[in-house]
C-alpha cells in the first residue's frame, strides 16, 4: 500500500514537473547556445531593414532584452498566479500555464522564416509568463498533495525538476543535437513538447486535497483525491489536519498581497519569504547559467568545449538537488543553509582570483572550473532544494497563493535587473564581476547563522 501512494504521488509529481518547474529551468540554459546565431540573425534583419548594419552597442543591447525579457515575462505570471490559483484551483490553473509556453513556441521557432527577432522578443516574453505562473502553480499544488512525511521528498522534486530542465537545455543546445545555426528556430520552440505532454496527461489526476476541502468545502472529492494519490489506507492523521486548518481558517477567504503586508500575524514569516527569496538571484545562480559562455571563457576552457562543461554543471546540480531531498529533514534547513552559504562565498571570493590570475599560471583555470562546479554543488544542496517549498510550510492556506506571488514577484524583478545589466557589469569589472554576489553570499552565510533563520 505504501508503495501504491508513493508511485501514484510521485507519478503526479513528475508530471507537474515536466509542465512546470522544468520550463523554468529549460529557458535558463536554452538561450546559451544559439546566442550567436540570433545575434547574427538580429545583424541581418536589421542590415535588410535600414541597409546599416547595427552597432555592437545596439546588438548587445537587443541580445540583453531578449535575454532579460522573460524575467519581464515571469514577472507577469508571477502576478497572475494568485487570481488563476484561487478562481481556478491548482488542476486547472496548472493546465493553463501551457498556453503561454504553446506560443511561445510558435512565435520563436517561425521567427527566422518571418524575418522577424521581434517574434523571438515576444516569445521569450510567453516563455517567461509560463515560468512565472508555473513556478508558483507548480510548487504550491505538489506541497498540497503531499502528505505530512512525504511532503519534504515531494517538494524537492520541483527543485530537481529545475535542475533537469537546465540540463536537457544545455544537451539539445549541443553541436550533435539542435546547437547548429540551420536548427536554432527549432531549438527555441522545444518548450511546446513538455507542455503537450502534461495537457494530454495532468487531467487524470485529481486537484490538490487541501485545496478541495479547505476551499473548496468537497470533503467527498477530497477522500476521493487522497485514496487515489495515496492509496487505501489510513490517512486519519492526514484527514485531522486538514480538518483542523479548515476550522482554523473559518471559512476565511484567500488573502490578497496587499492583506498580507497589512497582518501583523504574519510579519516575521514575511521578513523571512522576502529576506529567503531575494537570495535565489543575488547569489548569482542565474547569472552564471545566463552567460555561462562567457564564464567558461574567461576561465580559460576553449570556446567548442564550454557546451560541455555547461552540461557537467547541469548533471551536478541535479545530482546535488536529489541528495538535498535526502538530507533536508535529518540536517535541517538551517544547517544546509548555513553551509551552503560559507562554500558559496568561499567559492566566489577565490574565483574573483584566480580568474585575475588565469593568465600567469596554466593550472589556474582549472582551479576556475572547479570552484564553479563547487559554487552549483553549494547552491543545488542548500538553497535550490529549501527556499522553494518555503511558502507552503511557514503560511496557512489562505496565504499561501499571495505568499507565492510576493515570493515570484521578488524572484523574477531581481532576475531581470541582473539579466540586463550583468553584460555590462562584467565589462567593467572584468574578472572582479562575482565580487557581488561574493559579498551577497557572505552576507547571507551570517544571516543564516543567526536565531531568525530558524
Amino acid at each position: 500500500m505504501k508503495q501504491k501512494m508513493s508511485c501514484n504521488l510521485f507519478l503526479l509529481a513528475f508530471v507537474l514537473g515536466i509542465g512546470g518547474t522544468f520550463q523554468y529551468g529549460l529557458q535558463i540554459s536554452i538561450i546559451n547556445s544559439p546566442a550567436e546565431y540570433i545575434k547574427s540573425f538580429i545583424h541581418e534583419t536589421w542590415l535588410k531593414r535600414y541597409g546599416s548594419s547595427p552597432s555592437e552597442e545596439i546588438i548587445t543591447l537587443m541580445w540583453s532584452f531578449i535575454v532579460s525579457i522573460y524575467s519581464i515575462g515571469g514577472l507577469l505570471g508571477s502576478l497572475f498566479a494568485g487570481y488563476l490559483l484561487v478562481r481556478f484551483g491548482r488542476k486547472k490553473a496548472m493546465l493553463l500555464t501551457n498556453i503561454p509556453a504553446l506560443l511561445s513556441a510558435a512565435l520563436m521557432g517561425l521567427s527566422r522564416l518571418s524575418g522577424s527577432f521581434e517574434m523571438i522578443i515576444i516569445g521569450r516574453m510567453f516563455s517567461g509568463v509560463c515560468g512565472g505562473l508555473a513556478l508558483n502553480i507548480h510548487i504550491l499544488y505538489a506541497g498540497e498533495c503531499a502528505p505530512q512525511k512525504l511532503r519534504g521528498a515531494v517538494a524537492i522534486t520541483a527543485s530537481t525538476a529545475i535542475a533537469v530542465g537546465k540540463f536537457v537545455g544545455f544537451a539539445l543546445g549541443l553541436r550533435e543535437v539542435l546547437g547548429v545555426e540551420a536548427l536554432w528556430p527549432i531549438l527555441m520552440a522545444v518548450n511546446a513538447l513538455p507542455a503537450l505532454i502534461q495537457l494530454l496527461t495532468l487531467p487524470f489526476f485529481p486537484d490538490s486535497p487541501r485545496y478541495l476541502l479547505i476551499d473548496k468545502k468537497d470533503k467527498e472529492g477530497c477522500i476521493k483525491a487522497v485514496k487515489q494519490l495515496w492509496g487505501d489506507g489510513d490517512h486519519a492523521a492526514e484527514m485531522d489536519d486538514m480538518m483542523a486548518e479548515q476550522k482554523a481558517i473559518n471559512g476565511e477567504k484567500a488573502k490578497s498581497v496587499c492583506d498580507l503586508f497589512r497582518d501583523k500575524a504574519v510579519r516575521w514569516q514575511l521578513i523571512t519569504l522576502f529576506l529567503v527569496s531575494s537570495c535565489m538571484q543575488l547569489i548569482g545562480i542565474n547569472v552564471v547559467y545566463f552567460y555561462a559562455y562567457s564564464v567558461f571563457v574567461k576561465a580559460g576552457i576553449p570556446p567548442a568545449q564550454t557546451c560541455y562543461v555547461s552540461l557537467g554543471v547541469g548533471i551536478t546540480e541535479i545530482l546535488t538537488t536529489v541528495l538535498c531531498g535526502f538530507l533536508i529533514e535529518r540536517a535541517g534547513r538551517k544547517m544546509l543553509l548555513w553551509k551552503s552559504y560559507t562554500v558559496m562565498s568561499l567559492a566566489l571570493g577565490l574565483l574573483t582570483v584566480t580568474l585575475s590570475l588565469q593568465d600567469s599560471f596554466f593550472w589556474v583555470p582549472y582551479c576556475s572550473v572547479a570552484l564553479i562546479f563547487i559554487f552549483i554543488m553549494s547552491f543545488g544542496i542548500g538553497p535550490a532544494g529549501v527556499i522553494c517549498p518555503l511558502p507552503t510550510e511557514i503560511f496557512i492556506q489562505s496565504y499561501r497563493p499571495a505568499a507565492y506571488v510576493l515570493s515570484g514577484v521578488t524572484n523574477w524583478i531581481q532576475l531581470f535587473l541582473l539579466g540586463l545589466v550583468f553584460p555590462f557589469i562584467a565589462e567593467g569589472l572584468g574578472s572582479f564581476c562575482f565580487i557581488i554576489f561574493f559579498a551577497y553570499c557572505l552576507s547571507w552565510k551570517e544571516e543564516a547563522d543567526s536565531p531568525m533563520a530558524e
